[in-house]
């Protein structure tokens, strides 16, 4: 024979949840600390196109030293980027506003291309693919953060 046993008790009432430190730390200061341990070559920039982190791997990739010596320095000034015609010219400023880690800024998209870097002077030209996403901070961009990937 089934048998049925019955309790009351109090309404459960779910407890407000805390917010986790997560949600207090802008997305650009978490992406920073992140980059910043992170293996494989990329950086982060603010809307100024500073700096603001980048892995010691982007750093090696770039020919730039040490990671922190990158640090608050504006990206064009940093990275030596040339066109790619066969005369290896320097980029001209309109095409550089185009480079994926700007475009992500100013589409507040995705964006993605080819980059054609001297690493120091005197060295063959690098070819990097670029993969850029805007960073965001109460709905508006606050930097980019961009992977890079040599072309062989």
């Amino acid at each position: 024979m089934g048998h049925i046993e019955l309790s009351l008790s109090g309404a459960f009432v779910p407890q407000a949840r805390t917010p986790a430190e997560a949600e207090f730390v802008p997305s650009v200061d978490r992406w920073t600390s992140t980059v910043a341990a992170a293996a494989e070559p990329c950086l982060v920039i603010d809307t100024a196109t500073k700096i603001l982190a980048l892995s010691a791997s982007c750093s090696e990739l770039f020919g730039l030293g040490k990671p922190i010596e990158a640090i608050d320095q504006p990206l064009g000034a940093v990275l030596r980027l040339i066109d790619f015609t066969a005369g290896a010219g320097e980029l001209d400023e309109s095409d550089a506003d185009k480079i994926p880690p700007l475009l992500a800024i100013r589409s507040e998209r995705l964006a993605r291309g080819l980059l054609r870097v001297v690493p120091t002077p005197g060295d063959p030209p690098l070819t990097v693919d670029a993969i850029s996403t805007p960073l965001l901070h109460n709905d508006r961009v606050a930097g980019s953060l961009t992977f890079f990937s040599p072309v062989r």
